[in-house]
């Protein structure tokens, strides 16, 4: 019994560094968002920070509805690769379990 909760808690302790090192990649992590056909593109992290909008010169002559629908669409082109980049990093992890939908990692 007693080697069975080492062996559990060694397990526990290597689940959590491997989460760590996740958690530090994800943060390093760069995804590019664009949309108007990369006449907007935004820099996201993995934490989802945006760090960086690039708007093309012609989008600023247009009117500004249409460029902040462009913006809009850019930055969730960029969560939704981020997404996908956290569920592969995850599944890995967890043994390719897929995490149900709206289950936001790391936590």
């Amino acid at each position: 019994m007693k080697g069975m909760l080492g062996n559990i808690m060694q397990q526990a302790q290597q689940a959590q560094e491997e989460m760590k090192k996740a958690q530090s990649e994800l943060a390093e992590l760069r995804v590019q968002g664009e949309s108007g056909g990369g006449m907007v593109k935004v820099l996201m992290t993995g934490k989802h920070e945006l760090v960086n909008i690039d708007i093309d010169s012609v989008v600023l002559q247009e009117d500004k509805e249409m460029l902040q629908d462009l913006v809009v669409a850019a930055v969730n082109n960029a969560v939704s690769k981020v997404e996908k980049e956290v569920q592969s990093k995850y599944s890995d992890m967890l043994g390719g379990i897929q995490l149900p939908a709206g289950i936001k990692l790391p936590f």
